[in-house]
């Protein structure tokens, strides 16, 4: 583990990792959503040794990094004009966008699709690194497959300590939930993953824009994090969504239940109403009306919860507005789906 300042890396660190990419070696680096584990994009071995360390379904595809929107062109064989809108808006950012592939993308890179989806981040670790390797990097998240994200270097030490050659330290993400997916090779734009572009920033740009209905349990994957169950920690997560005052009462009285039943429960509850618990260990995951301070702190509140030996995780819904979209995606995937709907 090599830590590097997140806003100026240290250029002897960079080129070390670089070198790594440019051998065909795998290297965990931060980006503004999460931290990913990277590879050279166009060497199907070297993806390949990504779903090795991370124990990851081969037909899962993979996000592939680049540092300039030029790149883009030696990746896609169908670069659409709303593709350039939407690199001029948002990149470098947390928004993916899916395209037909160039014959340079190999299968192993994109899980057997003929599709390639591709973001430009904003972390000047992250760019610092793609540049350096010459090279576009695949990187999905830095964790065992099925855990939740790796938002700090401690995390991904913990997950992937022996399976990956460097990790780059640059501190905590910023976003903390992954990029925004975007399918564009049909008619009408659709989100495959909501993420760190809001549904409502992208429809001010391009006017409608379709939610994709494998989001609800997942179908054929276009995109990461559609096919498999995610984000999960070792303890049993359930979702109770409603009204707040509603969800108060009723979280209040599974904890109770569980506890008498010899559980150790854990509440993620917010900086609005982590008061109201008098029964478990209460972690407010961030602030209602502050969605970025809850998706930043999403995956490090369960992990945490799993260093405290909890074994029933009550989680809070909030409203699916703006990040919120994303934040429920994670949780209700978190939790195999396992939700109570209070009206």
């Amino acid at each position: 583990m090599i830590k590097v300042n997140p806003e100026n890396p240290e250029p002897e660190s960079i080129n070390l990792a670089a070198r790594v990419i440019k051998n065909g070696g795998l290297v965990a680096f931060p980006t503004e959503t999460v931290y990913g584990l990277g590879a050279n994009a166009l060497d199907e071995k070297a993806a390949f040794k990504i779903y090795q360390a991370k124990k990851r379904p081969q037909d899962n595809p993979l996000i592939v990094h680049i540092h300039s929107p030029g790149e883009l062109d030696k990746l896609a064989s169908n670069v659409p004009r709303t593709a350039r809108i939407l690199m001029e808006k948002f990149w470098p950012g947390p928004l993916t966008i899916v395209l037909e592939k160039s014959g340079a993308v190999p299968y192993g890179t994109t899980g057997g699709l003929d599709t390639v989806a591709v973001r430009m981040p904003r972390h000047p670790v992250a760019l610092a690194l793609i540049r350096e390797s010459g090279v576009p990097i695949a990187a999905p998240s830095a964790n065992i497959s099925g855990r939740p994200s790796p938002t700090t270097a401690g995390d991904v030490y913990e997950d992937l300590a022996g399976r990956v050659d460097i990790i780059l330290d640059g501190g905590p993400c910023e976003v903390g939930v992954e990029s925004t997916v975007l399918d564009l090779t049909g008619e009408v734009p659709v989100i495959l993953r909501p993420g760190g572009v809001t549904r409502e920033e992208l429809e001010a740009v391009l006017g409608r824009v379709e939610l994709d209905p494998g989001l609800a349990e997942g179908q054929k994957p276009k995109s990461p994090g559609q096919k498999y169950k995610h984000y999960s920690p070792k303890a049993r997560v359930l979702v109770v969504e409603g009204p707040i005052e509603a969800q108060v009462r009723k979280i209040t009285e599974l904890a109770k239940k569980l506890t008498a039943e010899g559980k150790k429960v854990g509440i993620m509850a917010t900086v609005q109403t982590r008061g109201y618990y008098e029964t478990g260990c209460v972690l407010s995951v961030g602030d209602r009306e502050a969605p970025l301070t809850i998706s930043s702190n999403l995956f490090s509140v369960l992990r945490k919860f799993d260093k405290l030996g909890v074994e029933e995780v009550l989680a809070e819904g909030i409203p699916e507005t703006g990040l919120g979209l994303a934040v429920m995606n994670r949780l209700r995937k978190a939790a195999g789906y396992n939700i109570i709907k209070l009206e």
